[in-house]
């Protein structure tokens, strides 16, 4: 009898300092994933200053940062870094955008004429004033049949996801639009010097063909020092180049496979003291490659 107690003592000892074992080991886990978060988080956040910082460089220097959508990589303590600066200039405010501009965007990612026609309106009608709904728009009455709970704002835009509140915009259609606009531009075009491939296919009346030979003429221009010419069919939305806005994604990539993306939106005041406010700071989601690309 004390030979079997003596057994099962010792085999419920092993069970607890197995279970203490794997405790620790979890807990372990745990923390090394929160000190490999946290770090990628500040290499994404440095990134991002950085960023900023290489704009200030003198514009005859030949390494300083342009706002021009060119990814820049390099490595910090085993960290794979990433940044993308884009001029706000380059998007769609859609705000200040013109309804032509606004519409093309809609029928470029592939909504038919009748869908471009009612949101165009319904986010027309949420950004005016008045309550007066247009033809194809939606004003309180609308939302209120549809059985929301909110209604328009008769007011700007105050963010680009407040989009998603528009009647009858879709998750698939936002998402397809949501990376070409902007609230921080306040221009009713674009500056096509810099914008995306997705915004110049906004431009009415332009096919692929003529977007696609523009963009590898401003890239070539680009690669070798030069300013990028100007986008002759979009002459007619062409606004300033201002830069005074840039969008910045920092991806921080951790040799443990940690990831983390800071999506920042900063203003430049040209101020001595305070030249950076930042406008937007958010975490963001790794794009896929063909997306970035």
């Amino acid at each position: 009898m004390a030979l079997v107690i003596v057994l099962w003592t010792v085999t419920l000892l092993t069970v607890i300092a197995a279970n203490f074992v794997f405790a620790m080991r979890a807990e372990t886990s745990v923390v090394r994933n929160a000190v490999s978060a946290a770090q990628a988080e500040a290499m994404a956040n440095g990134a991002v200053h950085r960023a900023l910082y290489e704009t200030f460089k003198p514009a005859a220097d030949a390494n300083t940062w342009k706002a021009d959508g060119r990814e820049r990589q390099w490595e910090k303590d085993g960290a794979k870094i990433k940044v993308v600066m884009m001029d706000e200039s380059g998007k769609i405010d859609i705000n200040t955008s013109s309804d032509a501009l606004l519409k093309g965007l809609l029928l470029s990612i592939g909504a038919d004429a009748a869908k471009a026609a009612q949101l165009l309106d319904a986010i027309l009608d949420w950004r005016d004033v008045d309550t007066l709904p247009r033809p194809n728009g939606a004003e309180r009455e609308a939302y209120q049949a549809a059985g929301l709970k909110y209604e328009p704002a008769n007011a700007p835009f105050e963010a680009v996801e407040q989009l998603q509140q528009v009647l009858g915009m879709t998750p698939d259609i936002y998402l397809r639009i949501a990376p070409l606009i902007t609230v921080h531009s306040r221009q009713p075009g674009i500056n096509t010097l810099v914008a995306p491939r997705g915004v110049l296919m906004a431009i009415p009346d332009v096919d692929p063909a003529q977007v696609d030979a523009y963009i590898a003429l401003r890239n070539d221009s680009l690669a070798s020092g030069q300013p990028p010419p100007p986008f002759p069919a979009g002459a007619a939305f062409m606004s300033a180049a201002a830069a005074s806005v840039i969008d910045v994604h920092a991806e921080a990539r951790m040799p443990d496979g940690a990831v983390f993306v800071r999506e920042a939106v900063a203003r430049l005041s040209g101020e001595p003291k305070h030249p950076v406010a930042f406008v937007s700071w958010k975490e963001g989601r790794p794009a896929p490659a063909a997306a970035a690309r």
